[in-house]
C-alpha cells in the first residue's frame, strides 16, 4: 500500500495474492523436500552434537532455507551470476551450510572448544562470521558467486554495508541496471520495524550514485513462523510467553507436515522420504569426523570479501615497504590547471565561483596549493593510474564549507553540470563525487561495504561537521576498527572529519578525536622496534590509521600513501575548517616533488633548531592550533626559545621521530598543548607515550582547555577568551613549575 508505482502494485497482486497462483509440479515438491530435509535435519544434527552451545537455529524457520535456494535459482536463471546477502545471526549456519555451501567440517569445527586461531586477531563467533564461494548453480548450470556478509550483533547494521558492497561490484562491471549482481537482505520482524538504519537504507534506494536496482528483502516473523527455542538455545522462553510457548511445543514441526502430504500424494514414497534424511545425515556424520582433524581455526577461510590479486595466495602483503608519494611537475601543473578551469564548451558558472576558479590559477601559477587543491592533486594523480576515487557525504559537491566545488552546475541550462577531474586525461578511471541523503549510519555502511569490493579504489566518506559521525558510531565501533582483528577483512576507507575550535559551539567544533585514539590498539608503554620500514611496519600492525593533517602537500601525501600502501587500513583524517583558507596554510610544489613524502611529524625547522641546546621548551601539538601557537610565539619574540613541532601522524605514534626531536633538545621541558578540553582530544593518547620516548626522565605538561562536559562553549566570547588564556600559559615559563597543567 505504500509503493507508489501502480504497475508494482499490479505485479505484486498478480503473482502473490491471486488464489492457487503458486502451483508446483512433482519434481520442485521433490526438490523443495530435499531442501526442507537439509534444512531441518542440519540444526537437529548441531542439537544432538552440541546441545549446550547456542547456535542461533532456524528451528521454527526452516523454510527459510529453501525460499533463499528458489529465489538464488530464479535469479541465476534470470542472469544474475553473484549474489550479496546480509543477515542477523539466527539460521545463519543454516545459510552457510545449505545455500552457500560452505564445507561442513570447516563449520563444525567451529564448535571445538579447543580450537586455537592461527589468524591474527580476535576472531568472533560462529554465528556472526560471513562467507564468499563461487560454484555452479544446480538447476541451472551456471556460475554463480554468494556472499554473505560478516556482521556483529548489532543486526541490522549490516543492510548498508550489503548494498555498498552490492553497488561496487555492479559499478566495477558495468552493470548499469543490476542484471547481473544483486543483493538480499534478511530480517526479523522486530529489528525491521525497530532499527532506523532499515530506513536509513531504503532511503538511498533511488539516489543515482547509491541504487543497486532493487534487493529481495526477507522478513523473518517471529509469529508467523516461530522461535522455537526462543531467542536462542540457551532462553528459557517460558518466563516471558508461557501460553505462546505450550502451543509452540505441540506445534508439528514444516518438514513431517510436508513429507506426509507429499508421501499422501504419492509424490515420493515413505522408503524414499528416509533414504533422503539417511543421506543428509551421513554427510554430516562424515564431516562430523572430519572436524575433529582440524587444530587451528583459520579465519581466512571465513572471508567476506577476497582480493585474490592484491595479497599473496597466503594473504599476505606482496612487500613490506611504501613507494614515495611525491609526482611529477608536469602532473602537478596539469591537474592544477584543470582544477582551474572549465572543461566544457559554452558552459556558464556563477559569477562567485569563476573568481574562486581564478585563485586556484594564481596559486597554480606561483606553484602553490591551498586544502582544495591539495586534495585535486591526490585525487587527479590517482585517477591517472587507474585507481577509482569515489567522495560521498552530505554537500560533498561543493564542500560545506565551500571550498571543493568538484560539480559545476550551468547557470543558464537546468541540470547540466560538469566535473572537471573527469576530464584530466583520456584513459583515467572515473571520479565519483556524490552528496549523500542526511545520514551518516547509513551512508557510512554504504561506504564501507563499497570499499570491500575492491582495494584499488580510493573510497572516502565525509562528514558534514566531524561531530556528525557520532550517528554513526555504530558502523565505527562495530565494523571499521575492529573489522580486520574480526573477520581478517583489509578496508582502506577514508573518513574525512571537519574539526578545530573555532567558536562555533558544541555540534560544529570536535570530531572527537579521544574516540578514535581509544579504539588504536598500540602500546603506549612500549618503544616498538623494527627490522625493516618503520613507519610501513607500524602500519601493518595497527588497526587504523590516524591523523591531523597541517599542510595541503601532506594531505595529498597521506591520500595518496593510502593507495600506494601494499594492504589497507582504515584512514581517520580530522580535516580543517579555518584551514581552508588560511594564508599560512599553503604549500609550495616542492614539497610534492618526486622523491617526497609523507610527513608523520613536522619538526621545527626556524631558529630553535638552529641552536637546540639553548632551547627551554619544545611544544608539541597537531592540527590547526600549530598557526595559533606560531603566532603567539612570533608576537613574543621567543623564536629562539620555543620549538613547536607538530605530529601529523597521531596513531600508530610516530615514537621515532618524536625520540629524535626529544633527543635533539636536551635541555628543554616537554609540553603537549591542545585546543581541545583536557579530557578530550589527545592528551591522553599523547603524554604516556610521550613519557615512553624520554623513558620518564623527564615529566610532560599539559596546556589546553580545562576538563568540560561539552566538546566546545557556545559563547564566542568564552572561546576567546579560553584562546587566550591557554596561549598565555603556553608562553609563559614560570607557570609550569610545581604544577602539572
Amino acid at each position: 500500500m505504500f509503493i507508489n508505482n501502480v504497475d508494482q502494485c499490479q505485479w505484486i497482486r498478480q503473482k502473490f495474492e491471486t488464489p492457487g497462483i503458486m502451483r508446483f509440479t512433482n519434481a520442485e515438491k521433490r526438490t523443495l523436500l530435499a531442501r526442507l530435509i537439509s534444512s531441518t535435519r542440519f540444526e537437529d544434527f548441531l542439537a544432538r552434537k552440541w546441545s549446550s552451545e547456542k547456535r542461533f537455529g532456524l528451528e521454527g524457520c526452516e523454510v527459510l532455507i529453501p525460499a533463499l535456494k528458489t529465489m538464488i535459482d530464479k535469479s541465476s536463471a534470470a542472469g544474475i551470476d553473484s549474489v550479496i546477502m546480509g543477515m542477523p545471526h539466527r539460521g545463519r549456519l543454516n545459510v552457510l551450510a545449505n545455500v552457500i555451501r560452505k564445507d561442513l567440517e570447516q563449520i563444525f569445527c567451529q564448535f571445538h572448544p579447543k580450537l586455537e586461531a592461527v589468524d591474527e586477531g580476535s576472531g568472533d563467533v560462529k554465528y556472526h562470521l560471513g562467507m564468499y564461494h563461487e560454484r555452479i548453480n544446480r538447476e541451472t548450470d551456471k556460475n554463480i558467486t554468494l556472499s554473505l556478509m560478516a556482521n556483529p550483533s548489532h543486526l541490522e547494521a549490516v543492510d548498508p554495508v550489503v548494498q555498498g558492497k552490492a553497488k561496487a561490484e555492479q559499478f566495477y562491471r558495468g552493470d548499469t541496471q543490476g542484471k547481473k549482481v544483486m543483493s538480499i537482505l534478511m530480517h526479523g520482524d522486530a529489528a525491521f520495524a525497530g532499527q532506523g538504519v532499515v530506513y536509513e537504507t531504503f532511503h538511498l534506494s533511488e539516489l543515482p550514485s547509491y541504487t543497486t536496482h532493487g534487493t529481495i528483502h526477507v522478513v523473518v516473523n517471529n509469529q508467523v513462523c516461530y522461535r522455537r527455542f526462543g531467542h536462542n538455545e540457551m532462553d528459557e522462553p517460558m518466563f516471558t510467553q508461557p501460553l505462546m510457548y505450550k502451543q509452540i511445543r505441540r506445534q508439528q514441526r514444516v518438514l513431517k507436515k510436508y513429507s506426509d502430504r507429499l508421501i499422501a500424494d504419492g509424490v515420493v514414497t515413505l522408503q524414499e522420504y528416509e533414504e533422503e534424511v539417511a543421506k543428509y545425515d551421513k554427510i554430516c556424520e562424515e564431516a562430523y569426523t572430519s572436524s575433529k582433524d582440524e587444530k587451528i581455526l583459520n579465519i581466512r577461510h571465513w572471508l567476506d570479501s577476497p582480493w585474490p590479486n592484491f595479497f599473496t595466495a597466503e594473504g599476505e602483503p606482496r612487500s613490506m615497504s611504501c613507494v614515495p608519494t611525491g609526482l611529477d611537475e608536469v602532473v602537478l601543473q596539469h591537474i592544477g590547471q584543470t582544477a582551474s578551469s572549465v572543461p566544457l564548451e559554452d558552459f556558464k558558472i556563477h559569477p562567485g565561483l569563476s573568481r574562486i576558479l581564478r585563485g586556484r590559477a594564481d596559486l597554480v601559477k606561483n606553484r602553490q596549493m591551498d586544502w582544495a587543491l591539495g586534495e585535486y592533486m591526490a585525487f587527479g594523480s590517482l585517477l591517472k593510474d587507474g585507481i577509482h576515487v569515489r567522495l560521498s557525504g552530505q554537500d560533498v559537491e561543493r564542500g560545506t564549507f565551500s571550498h571543493r566545488h568538484h560539480v559545476l552546475h550551468d547557470q543558464e541550462v537546468d541540470k547540466r553540470i560538469c566535473v572537471p577531474m573527469n576530464h584530466l586525461w583520456a584513459d583515467q578511471a572515473p571520479y565519483t563525487v556524490c552528496n549523500s541523503s542526511l545520514s551518516e549510519y547509513g551512508v557510512l555502511g554504504f561506504e564501507l561495504g563499497f570499499a570491500m569490493a575492491s582495494p584499488n579504489a580510493l573510497i572516502l566518506w565525509e562528514a558534514q561537521f566531524g561531530d556528525f559521525h557520532n550517528t554513526a558510531q555504530c558502523i565505527i565501533d562495530q565494523f571499521i576498527s575492529p573489522g580486520q582483528a574480526k573477520w581478517v577483512r583489509n578496508n582502506g576507507i577514508v573518513l574525512l572529519l571537519p574539526h578545530g575550535m573555532e567558536g562555533m559551539g558544541p555540534e560544529h567544533s570536535s570530531a572527537r578525536p579521544e574516540r578514535f585514539l581509544q579504539m588504536s590498539k598500540d602500546d603506549p608503554d612500549h618503544f616498538p622496534e623494527f627490522n625493516g620500514d618503520f613507519e610501513v611496519q607500524q602500519l601493518y600492525d595497527c588497526n587504523w590509521i590516524v591523523v591531523n593533517c597541517s599542510t595541503p602537500a601532506n594531505y595529498c601525501h597521506v591520500l595518496r600513501r593510502q593507495i600506494l600502501l601494499p594492504f589497507r587500513k582504515p584512514l581517520i583524517i580530522f580535516t580543517p575548517k579555518s584551514l581552508l583558507r588560511h594564508p599560512d596554510s599553503r604549500s609550495s610544489f616542492d614539497e610534492l616533488a618526486e622523491g617526497t613524502k609523507f610527513k608523520r611529524l613536522i619538526p621545527d625547522e626556524g631558529l630553535a633548531s638552529q641552536n637546540p641546546d639553548q632551547v627551554k621548551r619544545v611544544i608539541f601539538c597537531t592540527g590547526k592550533v600549530y598557526y595559533e601557537l606560531a603566532r603567539e610565539r612570533k608576537q613574543h619574540k621567543m623564536e629562539r626559545d620555543i620549538a613547536i613541532i607538530r605530529l601529523e601522524q597521531i596513531s600508530p605514534f610516530p615514537f621515532d621521530l618524536v625520540r629524535a626531536e626529544a633527543e635533539k633538545y636536551t635541555n628543554a621541558e616537554l609540553v603537549w598543548c591542545q585546543e581541545e578540553h583536557k579530557n578530550m582530544g589527545y592528551y591522553d593518547y599523547v603524554r604516556p607515550r610521550l613519557l615512553t620516548v624520554v623513558a620518564n626522565r623527564k615529566p610532560v605538561w599539559y596546556v589546553g582547555r580545562d576538563p568540560a562536559a561539552a566538546p566546545a562553549t557556545g559563547s564566542k566570547s568564552t572561546h576567546l577568551n579560553e584562546l587566550k588564556r591557554f596561549m598565555e600559559t603556553a608562553f609563559n615559563l614560570s607557570a609550569f613549575h610545581g604544577k602539572d597543567l
